[in-house]
């Protein structure tokens, strides 16, 4: 048996073990609704608040502050829409960049559709990161938000958030960032970072699927997109996901204490995989910025190679990486992050993320059998193209 070598981390990750045992008792012992005022119900809202104490601990704020969601996207949502809604009559305009999660973008497109706003999508350089300096060219009167992701998913660069953030305070606007990619790798103690607004999500840091938080600053305003029985300080109705909520409490809780073992240990394992694709396989070339990036991120253009080719023939070996651009109905779509980096329409790029359970092994193991593997795709396209001619 061919062992597996999962390297997508940065799409999903396994549920941690520990994670695991939490969130089992609130599936058959403490399963009662947290807005009943019985023993039950106590049980499952005293678990939600000492969820949210022990996420406020990890980000140095108010536990007030953490509101819950179902997952990054409506974090984003929220954050996004809510604030839109609730300063329409101060501003309309929101400042994020080209190379945003698709949750950003396309709310983004929403409200300039639905909720006359205007967004202004700033350009990156080569390596994808956002330049503060046009962040604050781009802040005009009417503005009354940023949006810049912490860390990209694509390709691993990691912005100048705080200098960023020093940037909206100068003008007093409202900062919103995704850290979904960050959480495990990066700090998030909210003074440090200066944002007011973060968006996480459990399933990048071995928690469950279906669960996000949204950290809003307590002077902030936002009109909620679920309406219902009030939950979470109004701004997210619905009954509270208990299980998921302990599970994400405790995902994060032990990310943040291996994080710095952690990303010591990837940015080794990720340098052996970088170094080795580059030197064997020509051709061939890094995306992202070379050292400010995430530690388990590794995303390479191969020309002349589809990628799509590489995930398939690497998932026959039980190598599971992912394709660096999103596909949709079977049809392949440009990635709009390397777009903005100008990147030749001709190369694809493979991404490569590393987790908690990769290995020295295992990266020997994708270096062994990659360059054959391109090797063989440049070979087949080359034939057909002969046999055009």
């Amino acid at each position: 048996m061919k062992k597996e070598i999962y390297l997508d981390n940065a799409a999903a990750t396994s549920v941690h073990n520990e994670v695991k045992q939490e969130m089992l008792k609130y599936f058959d012992l403490n399963y009662g609704n947290p807005s009943s005022i019985h023993s039950k119900g106590l049980e499952a809202k005293n678990a939600i608040e000492k969820s949210r104490e022990t996420i406020a601990t990890i980000f140095n704020c108010k536990p007030e502050e953490i509101i819950f969601t179902s997952g990054g996207t409506e974090s984003i949502n929220l954050a996004l829409k809510g604030i839109a809604k609730s300063m329409k009559n101060k501003g309309n305009h929101i400042i994020t960049s080209k190379v945003e999660h698709q949750a950003v973008l396309k709310t983004c497109e929403y409200l300039e559709k639905y909720e006359n706003c205007r967004i202004t999508y700033l350009d990156v350089d080569k390596f994808g990161m956002v330049n503060p300096k046009d962040v604050e060219s781009a802040i005009c009167d009417n503005t009354i938000l940023v949006s810049i992701m912490y860390a990209n998913n694509e390709i691993g660069t990691i912005n100048p958030i705080e200098e960023i953030a020093k940037i909206t305070r100068k003008y007093n606007i409202y900062f919103h960032t995704d850290a979904c990619q960050a959480a495990g790798y990066c700090n998030l103690e909210i003074k440090k970072l200066g944002v007011d607004m973060l968006s996480l999500n459990g399933s990048k840091i071995y928690g469950p699927k279906g669960i996000g938080i949204l950290y809003v600053k307590s002077n902030i305003k936002l009109v909620p997109i679920l309406h219902g029985g009030g939950q979470e300080n109004n701004l997210r109705s619905g009954t509270e996901n208990v299980m998921n909520i302990v599970g994400f409490a405790k995902a994060l809780e032990i990310s943040q204490y291996k994080r710095l073992e952690e990303t010591e240990r990837l940015t080794r394992l990720r340098k052996q995989l970088i170094n080795g694709i580059v030197s064997q396989i020509t051709n061939s070339g890094l995306n992202g910025h070379p050292t400010k990036r995430l530690p388990n991120n590794i995303n390479i253009s191969f020309e002349d190679v589809d990628a799509e080719a590489v995930i398939l023939y690497l998932n026959e070996y039980k190598i599971y990486a992912s394709i660096g651009s999103a596909c949709a109905n079977n049809e392949k779509n440009e990635s709009h992050v390397l777009n903005a980096m100008h990147k030749s329409d001709n190369i694809d790029s493979v991404r490569f993320t590393l987790g908690k359970d990769t290995t020295k092994e295992d990266i020997e193991k994708v270096l062994d059998v990659l360059p054959n593997i391109i090797n063989s795709l440049r070979k087949i396209k080359e034939t057909i193209k002969i046999k055009k001619k």
